[in-house]
């Protein structure tokens, strides 16, 4: 197959080079600043500089979902595109609109659904942002404005201005946004229980697990220096039968807080792959629940333009909604 040449060899040799962050690039995460920095070079190399250190923020380690700010040096290692790209072997993500449960010329505010990413990145070639752009070529600007899970549905915003996107991030930053999910757990919650101030750890999973390498977290001691004050308010919504439904609104937005949180009191999320009851899930999926049952229902937040307070909903997706109804029946059979 003809194919695209790109120059190798001595001549093409990389080096470390910086690149200083302009206006238009203030308030962007890491790792979109640099996919757009290294154009041609696959998502999962870049994310791979990060998470080893190479990629330094004002000489400092950074993450990839780090903020980065007008001014700062960004240091990116040598890297080299692939000697030879066949021609249509870096297919572009396909178009694909999304539930939109509000729109204006600053931001969209979408239904998320489950098993679709966020963005591309980490074995994944593309999510709703790369698929939202190819939908609307003639958008100037699309940008998440925060993330859900892969599995986790729900409301997304996502911003169409450079500056509703610094604005409504600020807020995310400084917890002035309201985000509740509705969250399945496993036996029945006490009614009493309805602060969880615990902060949480992040690590990856040490080599000769099956999970190697993974990102996970965990809960430690509050004099832990590597905690993260975490904070989420619980409120019982429904009971059904062997689980209770959930409000949970999370004050901190750490990763994995609520599965964690929820675990963490001895009532994991009914179907979580990674912090719940996993021969409960077996059973589970045969009666419906294909995956964990967290959805982010309501985010309340001010406009990024008028300063009006919005709250927008999404409605429990079918496969949930559906489960959630089976057990409310008196009839519903045990796990």
């Amino acid at each position: 197959m003809k194919g695209i040449i790109r120059a190798a060899g001595p001549a093409a040799k990389a080096a470390v080079k910086t690149v200083q962050v302009g206006e238009e690039s203030a308030g962007q995460r890491l790792d979109n600043f640099l996919l757009r920095e290294l154009k041609g070079v696959p998502k999962t190399h870049v994310y791979r500089i990060i998470r080893s250190g190479e990629v330094r923020v004002n000489k400092g380690r950074a993450a990839a979902d780090t903020r980065v700010e007008a001014g700062d040096v960004v240091r990116v290692p040598p890297v080299r595109l692939p000697e030879r790209v066949a021609e249509g072997e870096a297919k572009p993500a396909p178009a694909r609109e999304f539930p939109v449960l509000f729109e204006d010329d600053h931001l969209i505010a979408i239904d998320k659904p489950a098993g679709v990413a966020v963005h591309g990145g980490s074995g994944v070639s593309f999510g709703v942002i790369e698929q939202l752009r190819q939908s609307r070529p003639t958008a100037k600007f699309l940008e998440l404005v925060h993330r859900l899970d892969r599995e986790t549905s729900g409301v997304l915003l996502i911003a169409k201005r450079r500056s509703a996107l610094t604005k409504l991030q600020d807020q995310f930053r400084g917890r002035e946004t309201g985000k509740t999910y509705l969250a399945l757990a496993v036996g029945a919650w006490p009614a009493n229980k309805k602060v969880i101030d615990l902060p949480l750890h992040k690590y990856l999973v040490a080599g000769g697990e099956e999970a190697a390498g993974e990102r996970r977290v965990r809960v430690v001691g509050k004099d832990d220096p590597d905690g993260m004050r975490s904070i989420t308010l619980v409120k019982v919504a429904r009971r059904l039968g062997a689980f209770t439904l959930l409000e949970v609104t999370i004050k901190t937005g750490r990763t994995h807080q609520i599965r964690v949180h929820l675990a963490s009191q001895g009532h994991p999320i009914a179907g979580d792959d990674k912090y719940g009851d996993f021969e409960l899930n077996k059973a589970l999926q045969r009666q419906g629940l294909k995956r964990m049952f967290l959805h982010a229902w309501r985010l309340q937040f001010a406009h990024p333009a008028t300063g009006e307070a919005l709250a927008f909903e999404a409605p429990l997706p079918p496969d949930l909604s559906q489960f959630a109804d089976r057990h409310a029946q008196p009839t519903a059979a045990p796990v």
